[in-house]
């Protein structure tokens, strides 16, 4: 039997919990709202088994993988894991209002500032690590920077309207999406077509979606979505790769140019699929490296559909 979707597992996350230490941070600052995080974090560590026992198979496969240099598998590192991902939840939410301070954001991102100046937009895979929500900054920094997330879940969708609140303007726009219709193929070419871009997470297998690759992450094959490499191969644009990891009290944000263009071959398309996929699962071990404690998919991430492989 293989484990629950990621989707189906639920989240326990208030959104008045949230506005309450978003309150503590606000008027009383970092250190007061960590003070009121943690005995939170502990209590959300202790009571959510599948997240726990998560968060320490990722903390063993990354210590298997990159030796010592990488933390140990045990508790202590495990609610270490679990309070930056709080703490990041609420740079999010600072992000999209607008009130993150940007001096704290560093930026490697003229990939994008070169695709943008020509007029061009394209497709950028991610994954769920650090605050991916600063590329708002970037779009608040650089004049026709628009950017589209895909988002699968309904949870997201109200963490979403808790950001729409703090800040209706912003241009960071989010698109509930189950699956790639032709319809919402429609919309997302309109956008590209106009030089904006299209955010699509490349560590999560949608909801509904009977098709993915497997590839090698962090010494064992895991199942990747297919959705970032179809929707460029139907788009014709280039695909960027977008990383925000922490660095020092801060964050590094990067786009790099991960494809000029992506073809699927009719005749060899699940073997080109597996091979985007494979890059991709490299370039996320690359950032994982840097940051181990920024990835955030508190799932039984090796084990999620295990009996689906990809196929057409």
């Amino acid at each position: 039997m293989s484990a629950r979707h990621w989707a189906d597992i639920g989240e326990s996350t208030s959104a008045l919990g949230i506005r309450f230490l978003c309150g503590v941070h606000r008027w009383l600052g970092r250190w007061p709202f960590r003070l009121c995080l943690y005995p939170v974090v502990t209590c959300h560590w202790l009571a959510n088994a599948t997240a726990r026992h998560a968060s320490r198979e990722y903390l063993r496969r990354l210590r298997s993988r990159f030796g010592e240099s990488m933390p140990a598998p045990n508790a202590w590192n495990s609610l270490r894991h679990f309070a930056r991902f709080a703490e990041t939840l609420l740079d999010k939410i600072l992000a999209l209002g607008g009130r993150y301070p940007l001096g704290k954001v560093a930026t490697e991102r003229d990939a994008m500032l070169a695709q943008i100046a020509a007029g061009q937009g394209g497709v950028i895979v991610t994954a769920h690590i650090g605050c991916l929500e600063l590329c708002q900054a970037l779009a608040e920094d650089v004049p026709g920077f628009r950017v589209t997330a895909l988002v699968h879940t309904v949870h997201a969708e109200r963490f979403n309207r808790l950001a729409r609140r703090m800040q209706p303007q912003g241009r960071v726009e989010l698109m509930q999406v189950t699956e790639l219709g032709p319809e919402t193929a429609i919309r997302l070419a309109e956008k590209v077509a106009r030089g904006e871009f299209v955010a699509v997470a490349g560590d999560r297998v949608p909801i509904r979606s009977t098709r993915n690759a497997r590839a090698p992450f962090l010494g064992r094959e895991a199942p990747f979505p297919i959705g970032p490499y179809v929707i460029a191969a139907i788009l014709g644009c280039p695909l960027f790769a977008m990383s925000c990891l922490h660095r020092d009290d801060g964050y590094v944000v990067r786009f790099e140019r991960f494809e000029e263009r992506v073809v699927l071959p009719r005749t060899d398309r699940n073997a080109a699929l597996a091979r985007q996929a494979a890059r991709f699962a490299q370039w996320l071990e690359a950032q994982v490296r840097q940051a181990p404690f920024d990835w955030f998919n508190f799932f039984p991430f090796w084990d999620q559909l295990a009996e689906n492989p990809t196929h057409d």
